[in-house]
């Protein structure tokens, strides 16, 4: 029997309007009152995904949580209680930025508390038009951030061509960087061994289950290490080909037709 469901929100739970469907509120809460946990995994921050949690009725509740910063984080949803972090060194953030500045790229730099945007363009506006905690800057430095804890960093640009040619142009920067790549447009920084999949070892223990007893559902190469790691890995419909062939189940439906409710019904409730 499956205990706990990890989640990917974007493109997996979230649909393409950033909203989520009834019919996948009112399942994931028909499973919450199973005792099923449902815990989302992202590459954003806990603090930006407040709202989520509240459509979801696991804003501020106890014994509830959420893997953040591609498990950089592991979060209580009670008053954000840090349970696990696993950061990057401020000087490791401060040499991503400044070769960043090389390509077309827009740049996150992650602290604990805010997002450092450079070179922000209209394209990626748009796109972040609902994030939190976001602050655009003006200079191209961190420096003033010196002493501050750093989770992550990206690059954005909408080729995954691109992108994958800057992976290969950092390979001396990268050596002891876990890397992934999300929402068909970001290229992610995070340290060595930090992803979802052991975020997912981590919420074992801390649940005390075990890991084949957890459902993990997503749809980008970020959610691939959890995908392998999970009891039972599923892939939403609009899952990026190269992840198919590691995927336990592909659902029929998309991101967009409530993939979510289609996977517990299935194997929570067995219909």
């Amino acid at each position: 029997m499956y205990k706990v469901i990890v989640c990917d929100l974007d493109d997996t739970l979230i649909r393409s309007d950033k909203t989520i469907s009834t019919k996948d509120i009112e399942t994931i809460t028909k499973a919450k009152n199973k005792g099923i946990k449902f815990v989302p995994a992202t590459g954003r921050g806990f603090f930006q995904i407040n709202d989520i949690l509240k459509s979801l009725n696991l804003y501020d509740e106890p014994n509830e949580y959420v893997i953040s910063f591609n498990g950089g984080v592991i979060s209580e949803n009670k008053n954000n209680r840090i349970i696990h972090f696993e950061g990057i060194p401020f000087e490791k953030a401060r040499e991503l930025l400044s070769r960043g500045l090389d390509y077309d790229v827009c740049i996150h730099v992650y602290t604990m508390e805010n997002v450092y945007l450079f070179r922000f363009n209209d394209i990626e506006r748009g796109f972040l038009t609902n994030m939190d905690n976001k602050i655009v800057m003006s200079d191209n430095t961190i420096d003033f951030l010196k002493g501050k804890e750093f989770v992550k960093a990206l690059y954005m640009n909408q080729d995954r061509n691109y992108l994958q040619r800057i992976e290969k142009d950092l390979s001396d920067v990268l050596f002891d960087m876990d890397v992934s790549y999300s929402s068909n447009r970001y290229i992610e920084f995070n340290h060595k061994g930090v992803n979802k999949g052991e975020g997912l070892h981590k919420l074992a223990e801390i649940l005390k289950v075990d890991v084949k007893e957890i459902i993990a559902i997503g749809d980008n190469l970020n959610d691939l290490s959890m995908i392998k790691e999970a009891g039972l890995g599923i892939g939403v419909k609009n899952t990026v080909p190269d992840m198919i062939e590691y995927c336990d189940f592909i659902t029929e439906a998309t991101h967009n037709e409530s993939a979510v409710s289609e996977v517990i019904e299935k194997f929570i409730f067995n219909n």
